[in-house]
């Protein structure tokens, strides 16, 4: 999708949303564009975001290390592990792109574009990533922590309250074998994409009653992910 209006008036709802202004707006453009818009359009495009992707990769993984840390002095090295893991695994990422829509805002080429990349979760987790190390470079760390803070901190409680790890599975059957005395049923939804590039849409259901759906790129990943919307519902 071809893009003529400028950066600041495409992404005044995101800036508001993230709570952080930029004052190098060429640090968000980059962010936001994928490599398949800037191998389209070369004269045109600022660079593609894998840069900032790796960048923002590492500070995620300093701030979430250091919130843990701090927040739960018990733990042993081995849980705070388990739960950084989980906060900064591409699912998690992919739920933060979700809340803020980062898929309506993403720069993409033509093939991405028709194949549903807005949509894809390794690509919108990636694109997480690359705007806190956008957020980085135009604002230092502070700025990168009050973002983590207010888009990560329910994940952390969460993985912290997960005590099966993330075998979202595992734990929302026995969830249900605890509460109902029966397990869940996984239904494979609907499967698209060329054979190189599938994303799959499971739901799963119990009692007949369809309680959360999830995408993935493999069968598993996607039961995973459903298992996890369930378990949220559940109040888990």
């Amino acid at each position: 999708m071809e893009k003529s209006v400028t950066i600041s008036a495409r992404s005044d709802t995101l800036l508001a949303d993230i709570g952080y202004l930029f004052r190098d707006e060429g640090l968000l453009r980059e962010a936001l564009t994928h490599k398949s818009y800037s191998n389209e359009h070369p004269e045109t495009a600022p660079g593609h975001n894998e840069r900032l992707e790796f960048l923002g990769d590492a500070v995620l993984d300093m701030v979430i290390s250091q919130r843990i840390f701090l927040d739960y002095p018990r733990l042993p090295e081995g849980e705070l592990t388990r739960i950084r893991a989980e906060v900064v695994s591409e699912p998690a990422l992919a739920a933060v792109a979700r809340r803020l829509a980062i898929g309506d805002y993403l720069w993409l080429g033509r093939g991405e574009e028709r194949s549903g990349g807005r949509h894809k979760e390794s690509l919108i987790a990636n694109a997480v990533e690359a705007l806190l190390g956008a957020i980085y470079l135009d604002g230092g760390l502070e700025a990168v922590r009050l973002v983590v803070d207010r888009f990560f901190a329910t994940a952390i409680d969460q993985a912290f309250r997960h005590k099966s790890g993330i075998d979202y599975k595992t734990r929302l059957q026995e969830v249900l074998q605890a509460r109902q005395g029966s397990p869940p049923a996984y239904r494979l939804l609907r499967a698209e994409g060329p054979d190189h590039d599938r994303t799959y849409t499971i739901e799963v259901l119990h009692g007949g009653r369809s309680i959360g759906t999830g995408s993935g790129v493999t069968k598993k990943a996607a039961s995973q992910q459903a298992a996890r919307q369930a378990l949220t519902a559940l109040g888990e």
